[in-house]
């Protein structure tokens, strides 16, 4: 199995701690997104190869970045001097994350067979934030493998109000003899 790597997590939690610390967290977290925005492939490139001098290529980031704070131009610096520029991305979604988390946002994931109107993704919105105490981000996906009804996927935590489910649940009850 491979290892997963908590580099990314790590860095993440370090700059919410300094942009907590400082008050700027909405600051950082736009900066950051801007920052994993500009990153193309020949940026990426440039700042990840090892070939070119540290210093030409701490230079490159801080001219392409000079619009940033200096708070966050030092994160950048840091993934590139530690040869982990190319994890910029993902240190960007783990503090998107922790700030969702701060906020009390929960993402959750509504999976039915046929797209759900305004109105349903409303009302189930509103459940789901009744439910978790919290703001819901839901995203809605499709499956016509469905027979009927939704799957959720709130965090961690799955509800299988999907025919399907109900059917699966109802055999393993008449196999059990349960029923």
């Amino acid at each position: 199995m491979a290892k997963r790597d908590s580099g990314p997590r790590r860095y993440a939690e370090a700059a919410f701690q300094l942009a907590s610390r400082d008050g700027s967290i909405e600051t950082w977290r736009r900066e950051l997104e801007q920052a994993a925005a500009a990153m193309d492939g020949q940026l990426m490139e440039v700042l990840a190869n090892p070939a070119l001098p540290l210093d030409e290529r701490l230079e490159a980031a801080n001219r392409v970045f000079a619009d940033l704070s200096q708070s966050v131009r030092n994160t950048i610096f840091l993934l590139v001097r530690r040869h982990r520029i190319e994890q910029l991305p993902r240190v960007v979604a783990e503090f998107v994350r922790l700030d969702e988390r701060r906020q009390g946002i929960t993402h959750a994931t509504a999976t039915s067979a046929l797209p759900l109107t305004d109105l349903e993704v409303r009302a189930l919105t509103a459940r789901l934030e009744q439910m978790t105490g919290g703001t819901v981000a839901l995203d809605t996906d499709v499956d016509e493998r469905l027979l009927g009804g939704l799957i959720v996927r709130v965090g961690d935590r799955l509800i299988d109000g999907s025919v399907r489910g109900r059917l699966e649940r109802l055999r393993n009850q008449l196999a059990a003899g349960t029923v």
